[in-house]
């Protein structure tokens, strides 16, 4: 039995392997190059992730959706306040210059 395995050419073999690769919608990889079939053949993780994790409730949303309830975000009522006192101690975010000879750089000497 050995003799005769031996006999089959290497030509043969790949011949096999590349109709045996599309009878099966198989890769042909020949080469046996690394090709991340496996990770592309994979199941998507993103659909059980989002399913495992619950919604955050995202209080803007909720302010936006029922105006009516008067509710208050606290959170951003402080970030608000606290850019405003920023500003008044000279501290905040500077103007965006509105045409580009107004930039900074654009003053810059190079």
């Amino acid at each position: 039995m050995a003799a005769a395995a031996a006999a089959i050419r290497p030509m043969r073999l790949a011949s096999l392997t590349l109709t045996r690769s599309s009878v099966f919608k198989t890769a042909y990889n020949p080469t046996s190059a690394r090709t991340g079939a496996k990770y592309l053949r994979a199941r998507l993780r993103g659909p059980s992730m989002v399913k495992y994790y619950t919604p955050e409730a995202n209080i803007a949303q909720l302010i936006r959706q029922w105006p009516e309830l008067e509710m208050i975000n606290l959170a951003e009522d402080e970030r608000l306040q606290d850019v405003e006192d920023k500003k008044k101690r000279g501290k905040g975010a500077p103007k965006k210059a509105k045409e580009k000879g107004d930039s900074r750089r654009a003053s810059r000497r190079r």
